[in-house]
């Protein structure tokens, strides 16, 4: 029997050396994406294809929660040992709304994406709706510090119901989110 042939995802996979493109008056270098970005890619592009996908954006005011961070923040951060951030307030938000509605979610375990040196990845928050916004904010230190690290497990990734973008980290005003499949 000859040689089976590879995947196709597989093959784009596969080292190559990275490859300079002249555009103009500028060098892009194009490098190939590790297996697990292209994996990620893959999955992403099939979830894009199949589930339909909504964004809604609204405007908030802000200035409250500015200011109670503020007031706060230096308080919050000695006592806790982690900054007061927004995430933490947008966590339990979420929870409030998730359980003041619950046919849209059966639990409140809760992604919250963090980058990492191999791409944005979604951690989940486990019961985040027992957590205060301190527990929170260290869990989400922690992700943040596991990502870097390379230390996040593949429990830390799965089981989520609802997930929350962080496009500001990247100086997004707004974003659409793609669906990650379980």
């Amino acid at each position: 029997a000859g040689p089976v042939a590879a995947p196709a995802a597989a093959k784009a996979a596969m080292p190559t050396p990275p490859v300079a493109v002249a555009l103009g008056d500028r060098t892009e270098q194009r490098v190939p994406m590790s297996r697990l970005r292209a994996r990620i890619a893959e999955r992403l592009l099939q979830s894009q294809q199949t589930n339909a996908i909504l964004t809604t954006f609204n405007e908030v005011n802000m200035g409250p929660m500015m200011a109670l961070r503020k007031q706060y923040g230096e308080k919050f951060e000695k006592a806790h040992g982690v900054r007061l951030g927004f995430m933490g307030f947008f966590v339990k938000a979420a929870c409030a709304a998730l359980q003041k509605f619950p046919i849209l979610n059966a639990s409140v375990d809760i992604g919250i994406a963090v980058g990492s040196p191999r791409g944005l990845v979604v951690p989940i928050i486990r019961n985040a709706d027992q957590m205060s916004i301190a527990e929170i904010e260290k869990k989400i230190a922690d992700f943040g510090a596991k990502a870097k690290d390379g230390k996040l497990t593949i429990e830390d990734l799965t089981g989520g119901t609802f997930s929350i973008s962080n496009g500001g980290i990247f100086g997004s005003m707004m974003s659409t989110p793609i669906i990650n499949p379980p």
